[in-house]
């Protein structure tokens, strides 16, 4: 067959059009509308088992009925809040219950740019929730990613990450002024460096990582944001890429979680269908350097397991 070429236009349905799923299970988080129910959608329509995670049970039966309506049959609700690490806990124990093996984890969930909260545990909210709760329920499913074999997690990372790198000295904004597009921004590079530091554990034992810049979408992630908040966002220069659609937007998480011309890769940060290669000076995409740095990534995970060990 030959090779496959996917650009930003490309949609998540191009991607699939060739695979067939039959016999994979898919845990998807955020799943009940924008990029994550397109994610379920186009996986579930090549026959990939489908487990949706979200916090509102409501939109996760309303997300299970559209895609019955689709013909899609095999899917699984958990409510899981990924800003309670107990709620992660007892959700992870629900999946583990009844799936021995999940092939694919999308941790497509996320916040952006909300006012100054906190997590059920006290951790800066997008922090928090977008990274320590995907980490969480990531390496909490260890066994049932090991059983798959040739297993892949997905994090969806974003071009907002160049707005800042983690903050490793006061990451909970405890003791400097909080800033919401800094926050947002530190927490999509912790989930590219998260990435990079589960390829390097768990390569060996069977399961790649990978990072994801979704593109531009207007879906509920920007449901905070005023049009002020988007002036100070291009004040950032941080270049997010030009809108796509949702399908469109979908595509490189689908692609990323079930492509074979990724089989022998991870711990890489992709975009509109394609690796990414290192930011430069006035090109646009790609990712900054300190978002793949092998140390920073040591450094953010021996972080996070002291942040969440309470919980493990």
């Amino acid at each position: 067959m030959q090779q496959e070429i996917f650009t930003e236009e490309s949609t998540s349905d191009d991607v699939l059009e060739n695979l067939d799923l039959t016999g994979k299970t898919y845990a998807i988080t955020g799943a009940t509308g924008g990029l994550g129910l397109e994610t379920a959608r186009a996986i579930g329509m090549k026959g990939g088992e489908l487990l949706l995670i979200a916090r509102n049970a409501d939109k996760l039966d309303a997300a299970s009925t559209y895609l019955n309506n689709e013909g899609i049959n095999k899917v699984t609700c958990y409510v899981i809040d990924l800003s309670d690490l107990q709620s992660i806990h007892q959700g992870v124990k629900a999946i583990l219950d009844t799936h021995e093996k999940i092939d694919c984890l999308i941790n497509n969930a996320g916040i952006m740019a909300c006012p100054l909260e906190r997590t059920k545990q006290g951790f800066e909210a997008q922090f928090g929730t977008n990274h320590l709760g995907h980490f969480l329920l990531t390496t909490s499913l260890l066994t049932a990613l090991k059983n798959a074999k040739n297993a892949r997690v997905i994090t969806l990372s974003s071009a907002g990450h160049k707005i800042a790198p983690v903050n490793f000295e006061d990451p909970n904004y405890e003791t400097r002024d909080y800033e919401k597009w800094q926050a947002y921004g530190e927490s999509k590079t912790a989930n590219a460096l998260f990435s990079v530091g589960f390829d390097e554990r768990y390569a060996q034992e069977g399961i790649r990582a990978f990072s994801v810049h979704p593109g531009m979408i207007a879906t509920d992630l920007a449901r905070h944001l005023t049009n002020d908040d988007i002036e100070d966002l291009a004040k950032t220069g941080a270049d997010m890429g030009s809108f796509k659609t949702i399908p469109q937007g979908a595509a490189t998480s689908v692609w990323a979680a079930c492509h074979p011309a990724l089989a022998d890769k991870g711990g890489i940060y992709l975009e509109d269908c394609q690796i990414a290669v290192a930011a430069k000076e006035n090109v646009n995409g790609g990712f900054m350097p300190y978002a793949a740095d092998k140390a920073l990534a040591e450094k953010l995970w021996l972080l996070s397991e002291e942040m969440i060990k309470e919980y493990r």
